[in-house]
């Protein structure tokens, strides 16, 4: 007798939101052709995120489209304890957006489509602000952009000590290089 559950689940490896989704038409010579236009962001909450828009004649074909379009454009988010290393602020066509360190414990404080990014790329503690237009998908690529423009911060312990390193090799030379009036002192 076989089984009807598979042996092995498989595990998402990211979680996917869709952003919008929109019926569009094209006026041919016999009529009308509607579409379907689906935005997806895609992310494993662990400091990657992805985006794409894709057309589809049925909005299960648009989705997947879009899917297999975002796992080709990963980006990496450098996040340092639970939130970003850094403010940012940019602007994508109309969409001009700011998004803010915040201290653990606040929160995502963000609106639509802001907030669905930042969960799926696994930043836990942010303040963002859209500051120009309601276009979900102009938004959502900006913030994908302000994500990627993020710079990466080393800590400060591994450059205080490297600083160190390199003080205590200058004030402590070996005899061997010092100079002859070292030698006879």
């Amino acid at each position: 007798m076989r089984r009807s559950t598979p042996r092995f689940k498989e595990e998402k490896e990211f979680e996917q939101s869709i952003i919008d989704i929109a019926r569009v038409t094209r006026v041919m010579a016999g009529g009308k052709r509607m579409r379907f236009r689906a935005c997806i962001v895609i992310g494993d909450k662990k400091g990657k995120v992805a985006m794409a828009v894709a057309k589809g004649a049925d909005v299960t074909l648009a989705v997947n489209k879009a899917v297999n379009q975002a796992k080709k454009k990963w980006i990496h988010v450098p996040i340092i304890n639970e939130t970003i290393p850094h403010e940012v602020k940019i602007k994508w066509k109309a969409a001009r957006i700011l998004i803010k360190p915040a201290p653990k414990g606040t929160g995502i404080i963000a609106g639509g489509a802001v907030r669905t990014v930042m969960e799926l790329a696994g930043v836990n503690n942010v303040v963002a602000k859209i500051l120009g237009t309601n276009n979900k998908i102009n938004n959502v690529t900006a913030t994908i952009a302000a994500l990627e423009s993020l710079k990466k911060v080393e800590s400060k312990n591994k450059e205080v000590k490297s600083e160190k390193k390199a003080s205590t090799k200058k004030s402590n030379p070996s005899i061997s290089s010092g100079s002859k009036e070292e030698i006879k002192k």
